[in-house]
């Protein structure tokens, strides 16, 4: 969790940039640092997802012998995704037609049985019973009938389930599996997701859920965007109405707008909240500033005498072509821009 978002106004105030408001410690340009305001917005990091992602399985089983997508490519909504092998699924169809056909052979026979048992019955050549028998052969080979069409039916639907196909359009986010691997009921065949419906999933904790205020204006901050498109406003928000018991967060899901088109899935994203923040101020110097030595991190800081002393300091998020110092330094201290020229000048 990232604390506290500055406005562009309240960043560029808190720096003096070279060579305007530089001050100078023999040579070397310096910059001023100076307590940032502290805004009533917190970060919280998440997560883009699609809002449409599924994870098509197989339904039935049998030996994967074709994939016509790979991932990555996009398709449309009923597109041949994969194929297994349907030859015994073909049999099966075959041999339900034929009874099917001997059913109705079988019906044409009791049809004609039963029209001529009625004409004897009506010229008093044969009982009733005669009668009964022949109708109720009837009913059954009708009913035989029914049956078998029913079970063709059945049969050609589970051969449908041998070739694979995309409930919607979308792109082919990974294909786990490969030519001629044995494709099982629910065994996942390949990954779709619809890039048109994105959203940003983060967790907020359960104090700050609280006190948020009514019709708070929420952003979306996505780093990996440059310009104006790093800045998001959600068309929907949506708070989930339960709170994790091990964490104590609320799940928050935001919707990402048009702008945001190109982004993909499994982005690292930051949900801003407006909320009551007693957070210390910030302080940021410019990026050309830090020094990084291995797993040191550090700036050039001007002492008394004037002259550059390496400190190092914790380094926070980086803001356009500033970075955030969240220790080592204090308000009114002097950082060296160039820490080459500082280091020559010691």
């Amino acid at each position: 969790m990232r604390k506290q978002w500055l406005s562009g106004a309240a960043l560029v105030a808190c720096l003096i940039s070279a060579p305007s408001g530089a001050a100078v410690a023999g040579e070397l340009a310096t910059a001023i640092v100076q307590s940032a305001g502290v805004g009533d917005s917190a970060s919280y990091d998440g997560t883009v997802e699609a809002v449409r992602q599924t994870v098509v399985s197989a339904q039935v089983a049998g030996a994967v012998v074709a994939i016509d997508v790979k991932a990555g490519d996009v398709v449309k909504a009923g597109q041949v995704l994969a194929r297994i092998d349907a030859h015994a699924a073909e049999q099966s169809v075959a041999a339900s037609d034929a009874q099917v056909q001997s059913a109705r052979a079988s019906l044409e026979v009791a049809t004609s049985e039963f029209e001529r048992q009625k004409q004897l019955f009506d010229r008093k050549y044969t009982s009733q019973a005669a009668l009964e028998r022949a109708q109720a052969q009837f009913k059954a080979t009708q009913a035989q009938v029914s049956a078998q069409i029913a079970q063709a039916g059945a049969a050609r639907t589970q051969s449908g389930f041998y070739v694979v196909k995309a409930p919607y359009g979308g792109v082919v986010a990974e294909v786990p599996v490969a030519l001629g691997d044995m494709a099982m009921p629910g065994r996942p065949l390949l990954t779709l997701y619809d890039p048109a419906a994105l959203r940003v999933t983060a967790a907020v904790p359960q104090t700050a859920f609280d006190g948020m205020p009514a019709g708070a204006a929420i952003r979306i901050e996505i780093p990996g965007l440059s310009g104006e498109r790093r800045w998001l406003v959600p068309t929907r928000v949506e708070w989930l109405p339960t709170v994790d018991p091990g964490t104590h967060t609320v799940q928050i899901r935001l919707d990402l707008p048009a702008a945001a088109q190109g982004v993909k899935p499994g982005t690292f994203a930051r949900a801003w909240l407006p909320g009551q923040s007693r957070a210390a101020p910030r302080f940021y110097v410019p990026a050309g500033a830090l020094v990084r030595r291995a797993e040191m991190t550090g700036v050039y800081v001007i002492d008394a005498n004037g002259r550059p002393v390496l400190r190092q300091v914790r380094a926070g998020r980086a803001v356009g072509d500033s970075v955030e110092i969240l220790t080592g330094v204090s308000a009114g201290e002097r950082v060296a821009l160039d820490p080459q020229a500082a280091a020559r000048a010691r």
